[in-house]
Formats: C-alpha cells, sequence, structure tokens
C-alpha cells in the first residue's frame, strides 16, 4: 500500500515539489520516498512507499519497464502478479514485486488488457513515454482512492492527480473554490460519491475505471474496464444451477483460495475481528491457513448497544488467534475528533469512522497488514434495510398511493412531543413497560417511509440524511447521482436492486473511504477478500433465497461459518460499527457542537441557512428527536471547514527553483 500523485504541465518538473507533493501522503508511504520527471516531457511522478512486497531497492518507485517504454506510480496489491508474470515469461526479472509484474504485462498485452487481468486493489499512473498519454487507473470497486483534475491556465496549467486531495492543494495553482453542489449531496449521503469532490475542478476517478490524458489531448477521457452492473446483470441470466450445499462448497474453495494469496505479505499480517459474520468468517478461514495463530484485533465500548468486543473474544478463543482488544472510553473516541479533518482530506460524516481509525490504530501498532470483512453485507444481503424492505414494501405497495399519502400526513399532523405524550399516556393505561424511546419521532420517519411511491423511493429515503439539501446549502444545486441518473440497469427483484445501489454507491464512497483513510492514516494496509471480484461475481450468480430468507440475512456465509465457529458464538441482531452519538452530542461533544453550530457563524460563513439546523439542534438537545446523524453531517462540514482556514499553506515559489534534470 502507498500514496501516488504527480503532475503533467507546469510545475512537473520542479523536483521540490514533487517531492512536498509526495511528503504531503507520506503517512500512505512511510517506508520510502521517490520522485521521476522528464522536463522534455513536461511529466513528473512522485511516490510513497509502505513496503509490503519485496522489500529490497528493487521494489522502488516511480518504476520504470524493461525496454523503458513506460513509468508507472501504483498503490495498491495485485494478488495473482505471479500467475501474470508466468504468463509474460521470462524478461529478466529485477525483483518479486507486483509492480514490476503490471509493467512487464502493460508491455506485453497494453495497459487495458493487463489490468482486465488483474485480480487486486489498486490505484495507479503510468506515463509511456512512446505515446506521452498518461493512464490512470482503479481497482474495480473502489478500493483505492484516485484525485483529478486541472489546475491554472495558460502556460500555467497543469493537470495534477493524488491518492488523496492533500497532495493536489500543495500544487501553486491550487485555489481551493468549494464545490457547493457537492455539499449537497454530502448532505443527503454523508460523503461525497465519485466523480465528485468538495473542490470545483477537482474529480474522483470511479470504480473499474481507466482514464487518458496528454498535452495534446487535454480533455480526459474515461473508460470502465469492468462495470457491476453488468456483472449483476449477467449473473442473473446465468444462475448458479447447483443446491444450497453445493454453494457452500463453491464458496468455500473460492475464498480460501482469495484469502491463501491475500495472506501473502512480507511483513507482519493479522485480521480485524469483531465478532460478526463477516470478519468471523474471514478470520476463521486465515487461521484455517495458518500454522500460527493469527493475530487478531478489535476494541470495545462501555455502553450497552455498542459493545461487539466480548463476541470478538469469544470467537478469537474458539479459533485460537493470537488475539487483542482494547475497551476505549468516551474520552478516548472523543479525542480522534478533531484528527477527523486531516484524515479524510473533504468533508466525511459516517461516524464509525472514529472507532474504524480506533481499531486500525490499535492493529497498526503490531502488523503492517490487516485483512477485513468489509464488502459482506453488499454481496450477501446483510443489511436490515434489505428485510425491511421485503418485509414492509411487500404489504405497503398493496395500498394505493393516494391512501399512503394521506396516512402519512395525518401522522406528521401530529407533532412527535404530541405523540409522545399520547404514547406514554396509552403505556399507563395498559400497563405496559416495554416503551419505544422517542416514539413520535420514529412515528414521523415511518411516515416517510410510507408515502414512498416506489422501491427506488424507499431505498433512496432510507439512504438520505438530509431530504432537501438544497434548501439547507445556499447557491447549491444537488447534482445526479448513480442512484438518480437512471445510468444503471437494475435487476427487477427489489432487494436485488438496493444490493446493488449499495454495491456501486455505499460501498466505494462510504466503507472503503471510511476503511482506506483511517487505515492509511496510521500507516496500515487493509485487504478485504469479499471484495474480490470473482467472489463479488459468484455471490450475485447465487439465488437470493441463499443469501436471504425471511430475517435469515447472509444464509449461505452463515453456512459456511457453522464449518468453523459454533452457530451460538455468532447467530444474534446485528450490531452497527458504530458510537452512541446521540447521547455524546447531547453531553460530553454539546459545547464543540454548540460552537460550530452558533447561528451566528453559520451566517457569516455563508455556506447554510441556518433555521433548519438550529430547529434541528433545539429538537435534538430535548431529546424529542434524534437528529443525531443529520447533525453530524454539519459538524464534519464546519469542522474541516475550520481546519481548511487553520491550515498553514505553504509559501512555495517554484520560480525561484532550478529545473533538474532526471
Amino acid at each position: 500500500m502507498c500514496g501516488i500523485t504527480g503532475i503533467l504541465g507546469y510545475g512537473s518538473c520542479f523536483a521540490d515539489l514533487l517531492r512536498e507533493m509526495g511528503q504531503a501522503i507520506a503517512h500512505r508511504g512511510p517506508d520510502d520516498g521517490n520522485i521521476w520527471y522528464d522536463p522534455d516531457s513536461h511529466v513528473g511522478l512522485s511516490h510513497r512507499r509502505l513496503s509490503i512486497l519485496d522489500l529490497s531497492e528493487a521494489g522502488r518507485q516511480p518504476m520504470m519497464s524493461h525496454s523503458g517504454r513506460y513509468v508507472v506510480a501504483f498503490n495498491g496489491e495485485i494478488y495473482n502478479h505471479m500467475n501474470l508474470r508466468e504468463k509474460v515469461g521470462d524478461v529478466g526479472w529485477r525483483g518479486s514485486s507486483d509492480t514490476e509484474s503490471l509493467l512487464a504485462g502493460f508491455e506485453k498485452w497494453g495497459i487495458e488488457q493487463t489490468i482486465a487481468d488483474a485480480v487486486g486493489m489498486f490505484a495507479f499512473a503510468v506515463w509511456d513515454r512512446l505515446s506521452r498519454t498518461l493512464t490512470l487507473g482503479r481497482d474495480r470497486v473502489g478500493e483505492k482512492p484516485l484525485y483529478y483534475g486541472w489546475l491554472g491556465d495558460g502556460r500555467r496549467a497543469a493537470f495534477v492527480f493524488g491518492s488523496e486531495l492533500k497532495s493536489i492543494t500543495m500544487h501553486p495553482e491550487f485555489k481551493g473554490e468549494v464545490n457547493r453542489d457537492a455539499i449537497a449531496l454530502f448532505l443527503r449521503h454523508n460523503c461525497i460519491p465519485a466523480p465528485h469532490s468538495i473542490y470545483r475542478g477537482i474529480s474522483k476517478l470511479p470504480p473499474g475505471y481507466l482514464l487518458n490524458v496528454s498535452l495534446n489531448r487535454r480533455t480526459p477521457t474515461t473508460k470502465p474496464y469492468w462495470s457491476a452492473s453488468d456483472v449483476i446483470n449477467n449473473a442473473i441470466t446465468e444462475p448458479f444451477n447447483g443446491s444450497e450445499d453445493e454453494a457452500v462448497d463453491a464458496l468455500e474453495a473460492l475464498l480460501l483460495n482469495v484469502v491463501d494469496r491475500q495472506m501473502i505479505a512480507d511483513v507482519p499480517l493479522g485480521g480485524f475481528l469483531s465478532g460478526g459474520i463477516d470478519s468471523s468468517t474471514v478470520v476463521a478461514l486465515m487461521q484455517s491457513r495458518s500454522s500460527r495463530p493469527v493475530k487478531t484485533y478489535t476494541i470495545g465500548f462501555t455502553e450497552a448497544g455498542f459493545n461487539e468486543a466480548e463476541y470478538a473474544k469469544s470467537v478469537a478463543s474458539h479459533l485460537g488467534t493470537e488475539h487483542t482488544e482494547l475497551y476505549v472510553t468516551p474520552k478516548d473516541a472523543i479525542s480522534v475528533i478533531p484528527k477527523l479533518p486531516a484524515l479524510y482530506d473533504e468533508p466525511f460524516a459516517d461516524s464509525s469512522q472514529i472507532p474504524c481509525y480506533l481499531v486500525s490504530k490499535l492493529a497498526g501498532a503490531h502488523v503492517k497488514v490487516a485483512l477485513s470483512g468489509d464488502g459482506g453485507d453488499e454481496i450477501f444481503a446483510g443489511y436490515n434495510r434489505y428485510v425491511l424492505s421485503k418485509r414492509l414494501w411487500g404489504k405497503l405497495s398493496l395500498l394505493p398511493a393516494p391512501l399512503r399519502s394521506l396516512l402519512a400526513a395525518s401522522m406528521t399532523k401530529i407533532s412527535p412531543q404530541r405523540w409522545n405524550a399520547l404514547y406514554s399516556g396509552f403505556l399507563q393505561l395498559t400497563g405496559n413497560k416495554e416503551a419505544l424511546s422517542n416514539f413520535g419521532d420514529k412515528l414521523h420517519k415511518a411516515a416517510g417511509v410510507i408515502n414512498c411511491r416506489s422501491i427506488d423511493d424507499l431505498y433512496y429515503k432510507l439512504v438520505s440524511h438530509w431530504g432537501d439539501p438544497t434548501s439547507v446549502v445556499r447557491g447549491a444545486a444537488e447534482p445526479a447521482t448513480l442512484i438518480t441518473g437512471g445510468e444503471l440497469q437494475l435487476p427487477h427483484n427489489y432487494v436485488e436492486r438496493m444490493m446493488a445501489l449499495d454495491l456501486v454507491t455505499y460501498l466505494p464512497d462510504d466503507i472503503l473511504v471510511k476503511v482506506d483513510r483511517a487505515a492509511m492514516g496510521v500507516s496500515l494496509e487493509t485487504r478485504a477478500p469479499f471484495l474480490d471480484h470473482r467472489v463479488i461475481e459468484f455471490a450475485w450468480r447465487l439465488p437470493m433465497a441463499f443469501k436471504l430468507q425471511g430475517n435469515d440475512t447472509k444464509r449461505i456465509l452463515k453456512k459456511l461459518l457453522y464449518r468453523y465457529i459454533p452457530e451460538t458464538l455468532f447467530n444474534r441482531p446485528k450490531v452497527g460499527f458504530g458510537i452512541p452519538l446521540q447521547d455524546w452530542l447531547r453531553g460530553p461533544l454539546r459545547d464543540w457542537a454548540e460552537s460550530l453550530l452558533d447561528e451566528k457563524r453559520l451566517i457569516h460563513e455563508g455556506y447554510f441557512h441556518p433555521a433548519d439546523i438550529r430547529l434541528k439542534w433545539k429538537e435534538h438537545l430535548s431529546g424529542s428527536r434524534n437528529w443525531a446523524y443529520s447533525l453530524w453531517d454539519i459538524l464534519m462540514f464546519q469542522a474541516w471547514l475550520e481546519s481548511t482556514r487553520e491550515k498553514s499553506v505553504s509559501a512555495y515559489n517554484p520560480e525561484s527553483l532550478k529545473v533538474i534534470s532526471g
């Protein structure tokens, strides 16, 4: 795992600038840093190395191909690179790195064909010295990030790219104009989906895409080499025809092959273990292939409903792993908040970013690589919303839309506070002691679900934090996304539709961003066996009944896990990897939040209309509503905005530097 950045055009020949851009993401690669540039072609690459495979000098980057045609800066791992070497043949290999394997493939088959044959996670930039073309590429699912865009005008124009925005902001032509439309997307999704970024003119390369650009053809051209939508539709037309037991056998064999490859490293390796189905499956398979106890890591919270550490400990004990756990106090978790703007570079508000960082930090103190269970929910139907939609929408869709609208309107006509009072009186009359908390709040949210026009509308509401972000963000127009743009060919089955959208939106834009930045912030490489594209393709060929039956989610994965762990150790209701955010905002975080949500401050900064924000804050503090996630979006933007003002801007002057040939 590494960090890459570079320039085509103005500034590409300034060695100090390339080093400074690389240094900005040194946490992604603390073991080494190097640059390559060509003054005649006005191109430069910078690489920061986290040494995982081939720790020798032969693994240094940027790396040139054997013929000298290609120069690459590569971030990630190619798990089948030895197979690629066998196909290429003997070229006089200098070392054993996967980067050298890729370059040999580029020379033999070209970039697109080589990447199509590669199994792994990656982001890369390769300069073709023959055609004078820069190609960027990103892995199929989006495990590794890549930003890009043009800066400056005329002779000062430069195409820049980087693993994180930090490196791009180092360029002297970077202006940092905030993209208000992206803020609207952020308030809806608690992240900024690709291809958008928080800065105007800077984009994210979508997963599964290649991009080409040159000084002669400055408008970048993008092309997918792998499409999740195509995979899903092909899988549905060519389903798995075996029995459920045969499917479990096939899945086990496939995952064992994937885990074998992902456990290859020349440095200490371990695994995240929450005690849930996904991480337990990965660790169980790891331990089955290891002659020594696998190192496993988990964190726990003292707050009820947020702690899975006891379950993880039981699983670790049964499997015989070398287990490390850390119980985190609210003070420990809250101390992470000031780090979040720098970690994520742009506003990001999935609050599980906090425990994700803490468990990464814990593991990173002992190992350099950790395997995770990310992706299991999306491909094996693990989210509660799949159960909810299957159970609820089937009944709701039988009611005429006008009747549903009338019912929803009648539910919201009464305030949440009044509903709470009525509900309290009902409980006293009936003597029922098992009360729902915030009954009125839940009823108002349920009304939004009842009023949905279609399953797509239901999904959109379920994944939206703010229902109408443009009413909150000044001067914003919310752009279309993969959810709203109508570009995807989605399955007809409504659970499969939601799973497909999660795979191409929620997973790469939220989950994988969260994990990448948290782990790379402590120089830890993460690997996710479920995200091997062959596992995804196989999972989508399976009948839905193998994944979801009634309330039984991830059915086939559980059947596989039964072979390694007793059912009693993991078969329990799903617990999210979260924090008690709603209570913290009313308690230890209250003063911090009040400062960022101050009405005068919001007006002065000019990004938000404060009325609805202040109302939600007031209702949340009173306990009548739970607006924790909506407020966390605003707070994370405000914290990011504050950090950009406090951050010292480099007084870099490229005109004072000499051009160094290299």
